[in-house]
C-alpha cells in the first residue's frame, strides 16, 4: 500500500490504523495485509512491536521490505499494550483511529464502510463499533459476537450502560482522533485499555453501533482475554482503579447503582478466582458506596482465610461454556 499524500480530507478523511504486536509472529503478517488490502485507500498504517520475545520483529521487518513507507515503532522492552499503543498514537494524524491487535483481521471493506457510517452521524458521536466474527488460531469461524444472547448492542449516550454491562467487541471500534487527544490516549498505568477507555470517552461522547460484521477476532491460547480472573491477575487490579475513576465521574443515582452492580460482580470474580487483595479493595469500595448485602459480608469473612476456591469458578465455566 502506498501512503496517500494528496487527498480530500472532507470526502476521504485519513484513517490511522495502529497495529500493536506482542508475540504474535504467526498472525501479524495477515493483520498487516488486511490493512494494506483495504478498499479504502486513505490509510496511515503504524506498526508497533511491544518488545516481543518471539519472531514478531523479524516478520514485521521482512514485511516492511515491500512497505518501507510504513513507520515501525520497535520497542526494546515490553511496556504493556496501553503504553505501547500511545507510542504509535503520537505518530497518528488521521481523523479516525483504529486500534488493531496483530492477531485480528480487518475485512477488506471495513475501513470504507466505517468511514461512510461515521461521516453520516451526528458530530457528538466519537466512537463507533460493529459486530464481529470470532475465529480460532487456524482462521476457522467460531461464532458472531452479537449472536450470543448475552450481548445486546447499545448506542447514543451509553455511559451508564458501559459501567456494568460488557457488550462492545473492542477490535471493531473506530475512534475520532479528537477523542484520543481529549483523553491523552490510553491510561498507561493500566494493564488493559478498553473498560477505562469506554468509561472516560462515553462521559462526553456518544457511541454509534454499525449493524455489520467487519472484523475477525482471533481466539487462541495467548489471546489477551485468556488472562482474565486468574490468580494475581493484573487486569483485575486495573478494573478496581477504573471503578475508582467511575466513582469520581458519576453524576446520577442510576450511574452509582450501575457502579455498585459492577463492584458486586468483580467481588464475586475476585472471591472465586483467589484474588484476595483485590477482593478486599472492591469490598472497601462497596462499603463506601452502599450497605453491603449479607452474602458479601460472609464472602469477606471467608476471604480473610485466603481459601483457594478457583476450582469452583473453573468448573462453573467449564460446565456452562463447553
Amino acid at each position: 500500500m502506498e501512503q496517500i499524500i494528496s487527498f480530500d480530507p472532507v470526502k476521504n478523511p485519513l484513517v490511522s490504523v495502529i497495529c500493536l504486536c506482542y508475540n504474535q509472529a504467526r498472525f501479524v503478517k495477515e493483520a498487516l495485509d488486511s490493512v494494506v488490502n483495504q478498499t479504502y485507500e486513505v490509510i496511515e498504517l503504524i506498526v508497533v512491536d511491544d518488545g516481543s520475545s518471539d519472531d514478531s520483529k523479524g516478520v514485521i521487518k521482512e514485511w516492511r521490505e515491500d512497505h518501507e513507507e510504513v513507520p515501525f515503532v520497535n520497542l526494546k522492552d515490553n511496556v504493556g499494550n496501553t503504553t505501547a499503543f500511545n507510542q504509535g498514537l503520537k505518530l497518528a494524524s488521521g481523523k479516525y483511529v483504529i486500534d488493531l491487535a496483530a492477531d485480528d483481521v480487518l475485512l477488506k471493506n471495513r475501513v470504507e464502510r466505517q468511514v461512510e457510517f461515521f461521516e453520516s452521524l451526528h458530530s457528538a458521536v466519537g466512537v463507533i463499533y460493529s459486530d464481529a466474527l470470532y475465529i480460532d488460531e487456524n482462521g476457522k469461524a467460531l461464532h458472531q459476537h452479537f449472536a450470543s444472547p448475552r450481548f445486546k448492542p447499545y448506542d447514543g449516550e451509553i455511559y451508564e450502560k458501559l459501567i456494568d454491562t460488557y457488550f462492545i467487541p473492542p477490535p471493531t471500534m473506530m475512534v475520532k482522533k479528537e477523542v484520543f487527544d481529549e483523553l491523552k490516549g490510553y491510561d498507561g498505568s493500566l494493564a488493559y485499555e478498553d473498560f477505562d477507555f469506554w468509561v472516560r470517552s462515553s462521559r462526553n461522547w456518544r457511541y454509534g453501533y454499525q449493524r455489520e460484521s467487519l472484523t475477525h477476532i482471533r481466539k487462541w491460547s495467548n489471546s489477551h482475554s485468556k488472562g482474565w480472573y486468574k490468580k494475581n491477575d493484573k487486569q483485575l487490579h486495573s478494573t478496581f482503579k477504573v471503578c475508582e475513576k467511575i466513582r469520581r465521574l458519576n453524576q446520577t443515582n442510576g450511574e452509582c447503582e450501575a457502579l455498585i452492580r459492577r463492584i458486586r460482580f468483580e467481588l464475586r470474580q475476585s472471591f472465586f478466582s483467589g484474588n484476595h487483595a483485590e477482593f478486599k479493595l472492591f469490598y472497601e469500595l462497596l462499603e463506601d458506596l452502599s450497605k453491603v448485602p449479607t452474602k458479601y459480608v460472609l464472602m469477606n469473612q471467608l476471604n480473610r482465610l485466603h481459601l483457594d476456591l478457583s476450582w469452583m469458578r473453573n468448573l462453573y465455566h467449564k460446565l456452562r461454556f463447553s
